[in-house]
């Protein structure tokens, strides 16, 4: 086991503080095009741009154009040409991208018994998505996003529709005015962040990594959660025995149903998608979450179900404390003899 450096405990910790006391508002259009040179190459760094989005997150009107060079849809190295070429080459894509699935809908339908079955979900899935404001304006176009969930699983084969996807999907149709950017916007947010809400390849390792730091930073949540004694002193399963592994919705579906607003969901994943503080920041965050409520689960001696459902009740969270509590988890974190397995995770 090593010793991480103290330099990166300081620089969470400041961030924490920073994110708290919004030290600077967020970076807005201005600022954000003082970035680039009259050529539209980068004038600061990239890492510098990252540290200013964990610690400031971004105005509104920023986040479209940020959000394609966090996600890898523009490089970084790009000029202002190279990027409207990127942009024609992408909506191209996506174009044939449409055309080839309208070929291959028919064999889909003959073929394929999970195309067929999988449609259906989302159809229903999407029905069900509440798709009016408060005065009641149409915030989404169910049509398009039905298509674009369609598209997505037929093209990308490490991630099948699941159950949620249909709610991330939208919140990049809101962002984005044109439904190349949200198609692949959305494929990129799940490469960039080692799809890590997907069930089949990141979920189970979230969850894994949440019970070996819990196990490291908080012995006695872990001594609860996994071990347990019946009067005749045999060993049996913990009283929150398969709590950690129910919480998988966090995962799924990125926290999303943890907050309060669309514009705290987005300014996470922001932060997911910069790798600051750390990789795997999310199972950062869900530790986080559970200490909000591991007093309660000790004081009051809580099994699976009901810890379940305390994790459930964290609803309506502001983002910037949130990030801000895993931040210095992560500082608390570096300061020990972290495991190998810990380290290789999130380093």
């Amino acid at each position: 086991m090593t010793t991480l450096s103290p330099e990166n405990s300081i620089s969470a910790r400041r961030s924490a503080s920073f994110i708290l006391v919004k030290r600077k508002p967020p970076i807005d259009k201005t600022e954000w095009d003082g970035f680039f040179d009259e050529n539209g190459h980068l004038a600061k760094s990239r890492d510098f741009i990252c540290v200013n989005i964990l610690e400031r997150g971004l105005h509104p009107l920023v986040r479209t154009e940020a959000w394609k060079f966090l996600t890898g849809y523009y490089s970084w190295q790009s000029s202002q040409d190279e990027r409207l070429t990127v942009d024609s080459t992408r909506r191209k894509n996506y174009k044939a991208l449409c055309q080839m699935y309208e070929k291959i809908q028919p064999l889909l339908e003959n073929l394929h018994r999970n195309f067929i079955e999988t449609r259906n979900n989302i159809a229903y899935d999407i029905q069900k998505l509440y798709d009016k404001d408060p005065l009641g304006n149409i915030l989404i176009d169910k049509k398009k996003l039905e298509k674009i969930l369609l598209l997505s699983y037929v093209c990308n084969t490490q991630a099948e529709y699941q159950q949620g996807f249909h709610e991330m999907v939208m919140l990049f149709q809101l962002m984005v005015e044109h439904d190349h950017e949200t198609f692949w916007l959305f494929q990129f947010f799940l490469q960039k962040t080692e799809h890590s809400c997907v069930i089949n390849i990141g979920v189970g390792k979230n969850l894994d990594m949440l019970n070996n730091l819990i196990n490291f930073l908080d012995p006695m949540f872990a001594e609860h959660l996994t071990s347990g004694w019946h009067p005749a002193s045999l060993p049996t399963e913990g009283k929150g025995a398969g709590a950690v592994q129910s919480l998988f919705p966090w995962f799924c579906l990125c926290f999303q149903r943890a907050f309060k607003s669309f514009d705290d969901v987005w300014r996470l994943w922001e932060v997911l998608l910069t790798g600051k503080p750390c990789r795997n920041f999310q199972v950062l965050v869900a530790y986080s979450l559970l200490q909000m409520v591991s007093g309660q689960v000790l004081q009051e001696s809580m099994t699976g179900d009901a810890i379940l459902l305390a994790c459930n009740n964290l609803i309506d969270l502001d983002a910037d404390e949130l990030i801000s509590a895993a931040c210095l988890v992560y500082a608390e974190l570096i300061q020990k003899d972290v495991p190998q397995p810990l380290q290789d995770f999130f380093l």
